[in-house]
């Protein structure tokens, strides 16, 4: 499919549940106080953008292209970023809540997840190898299969993280993390 290449652009407050984003690939644009709540993202490029204070909650992510994207203060719950395409993935996310949304299976190597709302979130059998969850709630988050190894989460908090089940080799964590590591041998830790 050939699409239009739309490069340096600025959108500003725009409302795309009413106003579909045309599809094409976005280039180095800003996408600053826009709502694309339950709008269709499928089939879009998104290469060095960034989203800033933005709800992305429920967008259809199906195909989509996210090459080196950040994500600054957005609501994206729900969003299913296991149905992106896989080649070149590469986001961040800095004070974004993201409840609900998966990473099911996904190679999230060396992400960065900075003071994110992580609750429910699912990170089974993804590939979170290197990546940092700094001051990040993961409260019932999924890890399940999941590679955490040499994964930095020192500041995280409220995740339980199986030991057997995961592959912590070489991660960060606090001693006050322990509590998180411990959860399933029902270990009272004061």
């Amino acid at each position: 499919m050939c699409q239009t290449i739309i490069d340096d652009q600025n959108f500003i407050t725009i409302n795309y549940t009413t106003n579909k984003l045309f599809v094409g690939q976005y280039c180095n644009c800003q996408f600053t106080t826009c709502n694309f709540e339950n709008s269709d993202l499928a089939y879009q490029i998104f290469e060095d953008c960034t989203f800033s204070n933005c709800n992305l909650s429920m967008a259809t992510l199906n195909q989509t292209s996210l090459k080196n994207v950040t994500f600054k203060d957005c609501k994206m719950m729900g969003l299913r970023f296991d149905n992106c395409k896989p080649f070149l993935f590469e986001v961040s996310f800095l004070n974004c809540q993201l409840q609900l949304s998966s990473f099911y299976g996904w190679n999230v190597k060396k992400t960065v997840f900075a003071k994110c709302i992580l609750h429910e979130v699912d990170f089974t059998n993804a590939d979170l190898s290197f990546a940092v969850l700094d001051e990040c709630d993961a409260a019932r988050a999924i890890f399940n299969n999941t590679n955490l190894q040499k994964a930095q989460l020192q500041t995280a908090y409220n995740f339980s993280i199986n030991p057997v089940q995961n592959n912590i080799t070489e991660a960060t964590f606090s001693k006050y993390g322990l509590e998180g590591l411990l959860e399933q041998y029902k270990i009272n830790v004061v």
